[in-house]
């Protein structure tokens, strides 16, 4: 969803270099995968089109922080005060 970000943080040899992968716009997610020591980051639409793409070697990185956006979904807050949505009308 539009402002979920990764932040990536590196090993540059003598420090570390941070960088981040944003869904810039409405219906676009970014997705994570690790795949034969390499770390890929991908800014993806709602068909499953690759935006823009970010890779890293594994063994250079030292962080990977998701950090999504907080939704205001019925279902989460639901889950959070462990109440039913709606009353069950026969109680």
């Amino acid at each position: 969803m539009k402002g979920d970000r990764v932040e990536i943080v590196v090993d540059a040899g003598d420090t570390t270099r941070t960088y981040e992968v944003v869904a810039s716009r409405a219906g676009r997610r970014v997705e994570t995968a690790v795949r034969r020591g390499v770390v890929e980051v991908s800014e993806v639409t709602r068909n499953g089109s690759v935006v823009r793409t970010a890779r890293f070697m594994a063994t250079r990185v030292l962080a990977l922080v998701e950090q999504p956006v907080p939704r205001e979904d019925g279902s989460e807050k639901a889950a959070q005060t462990g109440r039913p949505l709606r009353e069950d009308p026969e109680s």
